[in-house]
């Protein structure tokens, strides 16, 4: 993933950064996607995407982004905002092999692993089709990013 660190903010009223994420965000728990919020984009930022992933896993692929838990784009530049179990936008597919949001989920025994929830600022709109994987989508938004932050929550299973 190409990094354009930028000023914008980014939180959640799920978690605190480096905070532990509720159980109710959780894949053991009711695997909803936590509310997310962001300030400060860069100018010219016409729209948004977002990822979700865990680069503690043990599963990780050499080159790999980590275990990918939630791709989401197609979101307009007027967004500044995700409610908790959020409809908004178009979902890729992620790490379980399913659209939309796939919680925390480590191995039983494995520690605290760490999750980057990143907001991507670009400078057009995107119109990508449902389903693509990270690299698909790294592909299309990469040439178009004008800035990015992130929010790493922590969660251990147990």
């Amino acid at each position: 993933m190409a990094f354009a660190l930028s000023n914008m903010q980014l939180e959640s009223s799920a978690f605190q950064a480096h905070g532990a994420i509720p159980t109710r965000h959780a894949g053991d728990g009711d695997d909803v996607s936590p509310a997310l919020s962001w300030s400060d984009a860069p100018e010219g930022t016409k729209g948004y995407a977002v990822i979700c992933h865990d680069p503690d896993a043990p599963l990780v692929q050499k080159g790999g982004y980590g275990f990918v838990h939630w791709l989401l784009y197609n979101l307009p530049g007027s967004t500044t905002s995700l409610t908790e179990g959020c409809a908004e936008g178009t979902a890729g597919k992620n790490d379980f092999g399913k659209l939309g949001y796939g919680g925390p989920m480590p191995p039983e025994g494995h520690g605290v692993h760490h999750y980057y929830f990143w907001v991507l600022a670009l400078d057009k709109p995107t119109d990508l089709p449902e389903g693509l994987d990270i690299v698909e989508l790294l592909k299309q938004l990469e040439p178009h990013l004008l800035g990015m932050n992130r929010l790493v929550g922590t969660y251990k299973r147990g």
